[in-house]
């Protein structure tokens, strides 16, 4: 008994430290979940990109690099020009062709145009990028007194229409697949008659970007030129002092009053020859006789006194 008693202490003392051992050594599943982090923690460090911080190396070529925000927002604008120009000038002819000819050779056409005795007005389409120049080459030709330069901003309306046209090209495409599907005549006359109509709306909306592309590409000049009255060799009226000025202006007034009454002069001359010729022949027939009665009168005797 007393042999049996002694192995219980020991007993004691050996699952005491084998629950110390336990304690110390890591669980199965932490051991697990570290394996399985490692690796997955090595594939993200080597597919996530290395950041250099603000001041390592290459830092600045990266951002060199980078575009630009809004670059492109800026650069895709699309605008439509138009300037306005008048001039006066001694020269109107000449400057109405050379005006032509500046167009011409910027790349550009002459549209409408009216030339009048002291005036005229054109319509000039240049490229919208030569247009500055072009309005600098116009305003060399005369005396600038208007200058007017606006630009509208097309580009919501551009974006629009090629929106519509794609969406309307696939409409377009799908009806003429469900056409080569008709069988029956009635079937094939209704999707003909939806395709007319998807046709004809995506002509008008090609159209409308055709426009659209040429006010973006051709910028237009309504040029207006007035012709200046010349007083002297390179002198005009604008350039004079007072007294010539109202002198040359006096002189404009006798010229308009000669030139009016030149012009009524001419109007009364047919009836004055019509009328004129027999009121002076019938005057000189009645003056003749007139001076030929006292001279018969004379000649006739006296007769004899009572």
């Amino acid at each position: 008994m007393r042999t049996r008693w002694r192995w219980v202490p020991a007993g004691a003392v050996l699952l005491v430290a084998l629950a110390g051992c336990t304690a110390n050594e890591p669980s199965s599943t932490e051991a697990d979940s570290g394996v399985a982090a490692a690796p997955q923690q090595g594939l993200a460090e080597k597919a996530a990109p290395a950041v250099p911080a603000p001041g390592a190396p290459g830092a600045s070529g990266a951002s060199a690099n980078a575009p630009a925000v809004g670059a492109t927002g800026t650069t895709d604008r699309k605008l439509a020009r138009s300037a306005r120009l008048d001039l006066s000038t001694p020269r109107l002819d000449d400057v109405v062709s050379r005006a032509r000819v500046i167009a011409t050779g910027a790349g550009g056409y002459t549209g409408q145009e009216s030339t009048l005795e002291s005036s005229a007005t054109l319509s000039l389409a240049v490229p919208a990028e030569k247009l500055d120049g072009v309005l600098d080459q116009l305003a060399g030709l005369g005396k600038v007194t208007k200058r007017e330069l606006s630009s509208q901003d097309v580009t919501a309306q551009v974006v629009d229409v090629d929106a519509r046209l794609a969406t309307q090209r696939a409409s377009v495409d799908r009806i003429r697949a469900l056409l080569a599907k008709a069988t029956s005549i009635s079937e094939i006359a209704s999707v003909e008659s939806e395709l007319t109509t998807r046709e004809a709306a995506l002509e008008s909306l090609e159209q409308q970007q055709k426009a659209l592309a040429g006010s973006v590409a051709m910028a237009t000049v309504a040029l207006s030129v007035t012709a200046e009255v010349v007083t002297g060799p390179g002198q005009t009226s604008d350039d004079l002092p007072g007294f010539l000025a109202g002198l040359a202006g006096g002189w404009d007034a006798f010229l308009t009053f000669g030139g009016g009454f030149l012009t009524a002069l001419g109007a009364i001359a047919p009836f004055a020859v019509v009328l004129g010729i027999p009121a002076g022949a019938v005057w000189w027939w009645v003056r003749r006789r007139r001076r030929t009665r006292p001279a018969d009168d004379a000649a006739v005797p006296a007769g004899p006194a009572g």
